[in-house]
């Protein structure tokens, strides 16, 4: 890959390019907001990585300005800043993926991987599947028996973190930081969307795959798998 790093701390820029290139990517550096921008408009990248925090322009500005030229690389927000309000903001301004510092470099790496492949029009559509239950990630359709299942956006967003995690049970606080990021809504909320998605998916059905695990979260899972 061909990347733009815009960053201005000099020690993850050292970091973030030693182990970019020891895996055989190509890798520009800009190390403030206007720099990044000239970079961005001029240049051929498979991904952008930008900060948040730039002396000289943000990278939210910079990542407006991007799109405002019809820049369509892949873009992709490093930073500290790790609230729900600061995500949406990031993704709002044009951010195709967003990362909270500290990191892991190979998630980082498998982050702009994907981002890339996507931008290239190499996205395989992989269903998620559990029992007779499935869930198409890209068009949302998803089905149990063949029968076509209809699900408000929240239900939907916990049916599919669910369903990645099966047959693991998801605790309470990790599905609704999931689901709602930092800002959950009062207590009684996930229960209901709860019942509303196991009025869904287990309705008409002879086994029932959405499970309370008592005091501890919820579980998706396969009756040969419990």
């Amino acid at each position: 890959m061909h990347l733009l790093l815009i960053e201005d701390n000099p020690d993850l820029v050292g970091n973030l390019s030693d182990f970019f290139e020891s895996r055989g990517h190509t890798v520009d550096i800009a190390q403030n907001g206007p720099a990044g921008l000239s970079f961005g408009l001029a240049g051929r990248y498979d991904v952008i990585v930008l900060d948040l925090m730039l002396p000289g322009m943000d990278g939210l500005e910079v990542c407006a300005r991007l799109r405002e030229a019809r820049v369509a690389t892949p873009v992709l927000m490093l930073t500290a800043r790790d609230t729900l309000a600061d995500k949406l903001e990031g993704f709002g301004r044009g951010a195709d993926d967003y990362l909270v510092k500290p990191f892991a470099l190979p998630e980082l790496e498998a982050r702009l991987t994907a981002l890339a492949r996507r931008a290239r029009g190499e996205t395989v559509r992989c269903r998620l599947a559990v029992a007779d239950l499935t869930l198409d990630p890209e068009t949302l359709r998803v089905e149990r028996g063949g029968r076509r299942i209809e699900l408000a956006p929240i239900p939907l967003r916990i049916l599919e973190v669910l369903m990645r995690r099966s047959p693991a049970v998801v605790r309470r606080g990790e599905l609704e930081r999931e689901v709602w990021g930092d800002d959950p809504p009062d207590s009684d909320a996930l229960r209901a969307h709860i019942h509303i998605l196991r009025s869904a998916v287990d309705r008409e059905a002879e086994v029932a795959l959405v499970r309370t695990v008592r005091g501890i979260g919820y579980q998706l899972v396969a009756p040969d798998e419990r």
